[in-house]
């Protein structure tokens, strides 16, 4: 069976497909859950933070905090109603926040973190973020999104060429500290079609020069007053933009980026995108959302690096799933979860796998991110489609992200035994083939080895022995009717 196996690379899809997980709006959900649901894993999960450690009543959420004010708006707050970021200087790394990011990572996929901070912090507290991000691989850090808004409260404790200012020494000292950690500025574009400068120019152009990344967020649709009022005809809460108008305005942010940038391109994401319910309704949420992706993969020029789908469970309509109203830990899938699945299986937003030569084992897999991984490729022949088709471990305690016939699989440390027949429920074969089994191998514990000379961007697992496969074509009793 050796004869069959070989070495792979996973590297970057043209565009790579990102998702939310957890916020205001909605609470964070397991990666075990989300995998199954969606089928693969995402390029990376935005997870939603705050970090106000000025402040008395942090680390407490706002909305607990601050349970005895009347809020008539979702950023009303002293600050950020966001999950509290609870490391940082003189904080705890046993917080939700390292939890979710290390299930993020066994789960083959990249930490992307927005943390809203207090513009007033000083370089000590930047450098215990550096610190708390080092083990985590490729990082991306969102600071002080949608920086030329007025709506979050660093925005009431700074001026907006304060704001800019900080972001870039934050980014300077987090990324010192935390070489692996890439900056995302997150800011208007252009958001004027009579206008040829990105909102604020003035104050945010040495942010586009200073970050790693550049980001917009954009809503096809938006009910900004959710969940204090309705969206009906004629409020003033809400909004609905032309599909192209959007496009050609995310197109032109990044063109400007580019020339503020002396000419020299950088990664390009959207952040935050969606067409919110509230306003669409259902049927034109997916309408929407499957017109932009089309413009994107007609368009000859490969210009966006990367989209983020704002969220995967929201309270609102703003997620692939609603959240239950009788109980938070359970999802309504909306159709647009059906849009979204069949979109990142597409080539434009699926990650590239190379072959690179035949395998033997033991083998030594280097995980360096969901963009960059090496793993290993076992063919399996197939007479037909298969009634029972399974792996055992026996023994084996490594975790892999598997995948087969288009369909990824989790298996964590102690899981001895997987059933890989979900492969077929969508797509069965209709004929004999041969498929690949695709095996790579992400830290367990989300955490790369910092003694290693690489560690900061790479982890390593050897694969001493191959799990046994089980393929059968008929029930293991007949019918006798």
């Amino acid at each position: 069976m050796n004869d069959l196996l070989s070495r792979i690379h996973m590297g970057p899809a043209p565009c790579a497909a990102d998702l939310t997980d957890g916020s205001e709006r909605g609470e964070y959900v397991a990666q075990d859950y989300i995998l199954d649901r969606l089928g693969r894993p995402m390029r990376s999960v935005n997870l939603m933070y705050c970090y106000y450690p000025l402040d008395e009543a942090f680390p407490a959420r706002a909305r607990d905090a601050f349970a005895d004010r009347k809020i008539g708006f979702q950023w009303d707050y002293p600050y950020d109603d966001y999950f509290p970021y609870t490391g940082g200087l003189h904080g705890t790394r046993d917080g939700a926040v390292f939890r979710q990011m290390a299930d993020i990572r066994a789960h083959g996929q990249d930490v992307t973190l927005t943390l809203t901070l207090d513009p007033n912090l000083t370089d000590d507290h930047l450098a215990a973020i550096g610190a708390d991000l080092r083990p985590y691989g490729r990082v991306m850090l969102r600071l002080n999104h949608e920086a030329t808004g007025n709506w979050f409260a660093f925005t009431k404790r700074a001026s907006y060429q304060q704001i800019a200012d900080f972001f870039v020494r934050a980014g300077n000292i987090i990324r010192e500290h935390a070489p692996n950690v890439q900056t995302v500025i997150c800011i208007g574009g252009i958001e004027d079609p009579s206008s040829e400068e990105i909102v604020m120019e003035r104050e945010f152009a040495q942010t586009v020069t200073a970050a790693d990344i550049w980001s917009v967020d954009k809503y096809l649709a938006l009910h900004w007053g959710w969940p204090y009022d309705t969206a009906v005809p004629g409020g003033k809460s809400h909004k609905r933009d032309s599909v192209d108008a959007v496009y050609d305005m995310t197109k032109r942010s990044f063109r400007r980026f580019t020339e503020l940038n002396g000419g020299q391109k950088k990664p390009m994401i959207m952040s935050e995108f969606n067409a919110d319910g509230d306003v669409t309704g259902p049927y034109d949420q997916c309408v929407m959302t499957d017109r932009f992706f089309r413009l994107l993969k007609n368009d000859p020029e490969h210009w966006l690096t990367g989209i983020n789908f704002y969220q995967f469970r929201d309270r609102g309509r703003l997620g692939l799933e609603t959240e239950h109203p009788n109980n938070p830990a359970v999802g309504i899938a909306q159709p647009v979860l059906r849009t979204f699945r069949d979109w990142i299986a597409d080539p434009l937003f699926y990650p590239v796998m190379t072959e690179c030569g035949s395998a033997a084992l033991p083998a030594m897999l280097r995980w360096g991110g969901s963009e960059d991984a090496e793993g290993l490729a076992l063919t399996l022949h197939f007479e037909g489609n298969p009634h029972f088709c399974e792996l055992q471990f026996d023994g084996d305690r490594n975790n892999y992200m598997l995948e087969l016939n288009g369909k990824w699989f989790h298996k964590a440390p102690g899981t001895q035994f997987v059933d890989l027949m979900p492969a077929f429920y969508e797509k069965p074969l209709r004929s004999a083939c041969d498929l690949t089994l695709r095996l790579f191998a992400p830290p367990a514990d989300g955490k790369n080895d910092l003694s290693r000379p690489d560690g900061l961007m790479n982890s390593y697992t050897t694969v001493t022995e191959l799990p046994r496969i089980r393929i059968a074509y008929a029930p293991v009793e007949a019918d006798r009717d």
